[in-house]
């Protein structure tokens, strides 16, 4: 078999099912982890306490509601190609959240005297979210291109 034929029908899979497979992904992951705040089952609630205790409006634990129900909408706006902009939307001020803790918490998000270079496991979480915030671009990259195929 020819090795250019292999390749072409390998990237030919990936281009048709990527995308679709972001987006089931970051519909399962948003739902799942974003449904266990409201319930008080997320190992991340005292760091998400611990960042949002300076908010106006609501107490922690209702800002841990609300962030929980927020990633859900992300989550569930990511499954349909009609709701993909606000998915987007979405994200990108979840996005800002995320990132206040490695400004608010340094103590927590890097090992003690290795600021900025040694995070932390919770660190290490946040950092992780520039892979989610490219592959959103990806997703919000087709967006026009779905509008011109309908």
């Amino acid at each position: 078999m020819n090795f250019n034929k292999i390749d072409r029908s390998i990237s030919m899979f990936m281009r048709r099912w990527g995308v679709l497979c972001i987006r089931i992904s970051f519909g399962t992951i948003f739902i799942w982890f974003g449904a266990l705040k409201p319930f008080g089952l997320s190992p991340a609630e005292p760091f998400v306490l611990a960042t949002v205790h300076w908010l106006p409006f609501f107490d922690g634990e209702l800002w841990v509601i609300i962030i929980g129900w927020w990633e859900v909408a992300i989550g569930v706006t990511f499954l349909f190609p009609k709701t993909l902009r606000i998915a987007i939307g979405l994200l990108a001020l979840q996005m800002i959240g995320t990132f206040l803790p490695l400004i608010i918490l340094p103590e927590v998000v890097f090992q003690a005297g290795r600021v900025p270079y040694g995070p932390t496991m919770e660190g290490q979480y946040i950092i992780k979210n520039l892979m989610i915030i490219s592959a959103a671009l990806v997703v919000g990259g087709t967006v026009r291109r779905s509008e011109n195929a309908a």
